[in-house]
């Protein structure tokens, strides 16, 4: 599929249903496929955070883990195979740039920013609380970004990732990010929330064109 050609569907798990959502999304493929989708765009489905939490989907406690009232593991990968076989690539939504405050890595302190004072610190210049910002001149906290993302696309057998707010994040680290997943599978689809032209250049193929 040519990259501008492409119609995305974006699918939001808590509109679907309230509970086993994905299969919801599953039940209904051929509806979305009836639109022209070439590309199913699934919000996040992670575990969320809840200490300081608004109830964000952005907000994630467990990169590996799916949000258990919407479903199983089980569940994604038999919508993403169902998916395939109706000619529809599946790509994820992904938090590259912070995590909840109760998240699995929030132990590593020196994988967050901190402040003056050594407490780790939300996203400059947002109004994001719910949220811890990551730190990335650590190279662990790289390293572990790339190898969850990474798992998505073995365990799951996803096509892509629509990143957000991926002006947040190092350009470095796209690049070198792109690349190692795309070794482990080159078709990925690469889809940047951001504006910023360098982004084509870090490996994304398609960014957003909100001017």
């Amino acid at each position: 599929i040519q990259t501008d050609q492409m119609v995305i569907y974006e699918a939001n798990p808590r509109v679907f249903a309230s509970s086993n959502s994905i299969n919801a999304i599953s039940d209904r493929l051929d509806e979305i496929k009836a639109l022209g989708t070439d590309v199913i765009w699934v919000m996040p489905i992670y575990e969320q955070g809840v200490l300081n939490s608004g109830g964000s989907p952005y907000c994630i406690k467990d990169f590996k883990s799916v949000n258990s009232t919407y479903g199983t593991l089980s569940d994604f990968q038999n919508l993403v195979t169902k998916a395939h076989s109706k000619g529809m690539k599946v790509m994820m939504d992904w938090i590259a740039n912070h995590t909840s405050w109760d998240n699995v890595w929030i132990s590593n302190k020196s994988w967050y920013t901190q402040n003056a004072h050594g407490d780790i610190v939300s996203p400059a210049g947002t109004n994001w609380t719910d949220v811890a910002d990551l730190n990335y001149d650590n190279a662990s906290m790289r390293s572990a970004m790339i190898e969850a993302m990474k798992y998505w696309v073995t365990t799951a057998d996803i096509d892509g990732f629509r990143c957000d707010y991926a002006d947040g994040v190092p350009d470095d680290f796209w690049s070198n990010c792109i690349s190692t997943l795309k070794k482990a599978k080159s078709s990925l689809i690469m889809l940047a929330e951001g504006t910023g032209t360098g982004l084509f250049d870090d490996g994304f193929d398609i960014c957003f064109g909100w001017k």
